[in-house]
């Protein structure tokens, strides 16, 4: 691999591991989500770094792979990206740092929509790339069963 290559792969998994920490610090305090009533399924708080991290992990090296690729449709795989990391950052505000659960829950359909429409992108231009999303799709998807039924469950 080009040493070129390597600085963009680094930069590409920072980058997502970036906005995750980032939106954890400025949640705050996520032990209330202790206090919950949380629903059947919800996985103990330990795992969700420990998930996230693998996630962020998986998203940069993909996005690495499209903006590497040469692909002419490049810029415009990567704008989706960058957009979903957008909302990616703004739901644990919306959902820890504020206990807006309703507004997180349609923000988190949102995200998933433009997860599916950047897996789509990814995937005119490499499969592999594409396929390397589909764990934080699915994750997001669970995450939206948690969302929802928190809102359901303690309002």
């Amino acid at each position: 691999m080009k040493s070129k290559n390597i600085s963009a792969l680094l930069i590409s998994i920072m980058i997502p591991l970036a906005v995750g920490s980032i939106s954890a610090l400025i949640s705050g305090n996520t032990m209330a989500y202790q206090t919950l009533i949380r629903p059947p399924l919800s996985p103990p708080a330990f795992l969700f770094p420990v998930v996230w991290t693998i996630l962020y992990l998986l998203m940069g090296i993909s996005s690495c792979m499209i903006y590497v690729s040469g692909d002419p449709n490049t810029g415009k795989a990567l704008k989706y990206y960058a957009l979903q990391l957008l909302f990616n950052f703004g739901w644990s505000i919306l959902f820890f740092g504020l206990s807006q659960y309703l507004l997180s829950f349609i923000w988190l359909i949102a995200l998933i929509l433009l997860i599916a429409v950047m897996i789509y992108q990814f995937y005119k231009i490499s499969p592999l790339a594409a396929c390397l999303q589909i764990p934080y799709l699915l994750w997001c998807m669970f995450a939206a069963y948690l969302n929802l039924s928190i809102y359901l469950l303690n309002r």
